[in-house]
């Protein structure tokens, strides 16, 4: 009558819980390029290029300046300046953001502020696949031989 199931259950789909593998501290001041597939807090100030392909949480005291942040999800408590590409986008109360933001998901805390525009898309291709997409500045091409 009680038959117990023995059979494994499938995998959940559910998504993994994202996780901070570097933090950039307060009082850091930093230019040039985050890249990779790791989460990211900045704390400090940042000014360059983000491509990621985790997590990127910019802490209350936070300042970010970029021409277009990539990552796969994006939480702002501090200042962003540029615009923000990636699948999931939160602003906190605290965060302020200056720019355009694609995504396909949108969370926004009363107090948050957002000076620019909002796309909402089915899908968003943040480009991270190939390394000159995600900031290598080495060039891999041989010259021609004469």
């Amino acid at each position: 009558m009680f038959k117990r199931n023995n059979q494994p259950s499938p995998p959940s789909t559910a998504q993994t819980v994202e996780r901070i593998t570097s933090v950039l501290g307060a009082g850091v001041i930093w230019q040039g390029s985050i890249v990779g597939s790791g989460g990211v807090r900045v704390e400090g100030t940042f000014e360059g290029q983000i491509a990621l392909k985790g997590l990127l949480v910019v802490g209350e005291t936070g300042k970010v300046t970029c021409e277009n942040v990539r990552a796969a999800n994006v939480i702002v408590a501090g200042a962003v300046k540029g615009n923000i590409t990636a699948h999931k986008v939160e602003i906190r109360a605290s965060g302020r953001v200056w720019g355009d933001i694609i995504t396909t998901a949108f969370a926004t805390e009363e107090g948050a502020f957002l000076r620019g525009q909002i796309c909402m898309e089915d899908a968003v291709d943040l480009g991270l696949d190939t390394p000159s997409e995600m900031g290598s500045t080495s060039d891999h091409t041989q010259p021609d031989k004469e």
